[in-house]
């Protein structure tokens, strides 16, 4: 994400996000196929407290990665009209890096950590939305969605606790600010906060609790031997 704010590899991400997924759109468009888009809450501006409604339209991206994901969702929802646009927050998943890894390798090495406690979400576990996007397409339900996991809002600092708790680690978690922390070259949102109301509303079950989907994958990081 930060990459994608150095002026050398904004082109390649505004091809990717935009380009790339207005090329899908088109394909999608002329076999008359259903098609869903993977979003962000990186759309708004993470203001406020308020939690995002997938309808909202007040969008203001706060870096490269969300003004070229808002055009990824423009361009889906320009072309098509069979269309899921799902907005996620706070990943993780088997593959690939992800917060929870970062703070294990972390734990593994230092006494204390300092996380930020003012930045607010929920996290997303990428096998129950594998099972949620499933079921999803084969319906005609159209629109959009946001989808996390359940469990309440929380903050990293929140988030990385529970992974220490579960994980067995002793290591002390300190909450800091985001300007105390330090910014990062891409700006992060305070309010990750997203609605998820719509799933329930038009007959998706809701992801499992966060804490259950920590749980989960934290054993199969041990089943592979990644985490004693």
């Amino acid at each position: 994400m930060d990459l994608a704010e150095d002026e050398d590899k904004k082109p390649k991400v505004r091809a990717i996000n935009v380009d790339g997924t207005k090329n899908l759109a088109d394909a999608a468009k002329a076999v008359d196929a259903k098609m869903v888009y993977i979003s962000t809450d990186y759309v708004f501006d993470g203001q406020g407290t308020t939690p995002w409604e997938p309808d909202c339209k007040d969008y203001k991206p706060l870096n490269v990665y969300g003004e070229t994901k808002l055009g990824g969702e423009l361009a889906v929802s320009s072309t098509l009209t069979k269309y899921f646009i799902v907005r996620i927050a706070w990943v993780f998943g088997v593959n690939g890096k992800n917060f929870i890894r970062t703070m294990l390798n972390v734990g593994k090495t230092h006494d204390t950590v300092r996380v930020v406690n003012d930045q607010i979400g929920t996290p997303t576990y990428t096998l129950d939305l594998a099972r949620l996007l499933v079921d999803m397409i084969q319906t005609d339900k159209y629109g959009y969605y946001h989808a996390t996991n359940e469990g309440g809002y929380i903050s990293w600092y929140d988030f990385t606790k529970e992974i220490y708790k579960q994980a067995g680690y002793s290591t002390k978690v300190i909450p800091v600010t985001t300007a105390e922390y330090g910014l990062s070259k891409a700006a992060r949102p305070y309010n990750s906060r997203l609605d998820k109301r719509k799933l329930v509303e038009n007959g998706f079950t809701p992801l499992p609790d966060w804490k259950d989907a920590l749980a989960r994958f934290l054993e199969t990081l041990r089943e592979e031997g990644e985490l004693s």
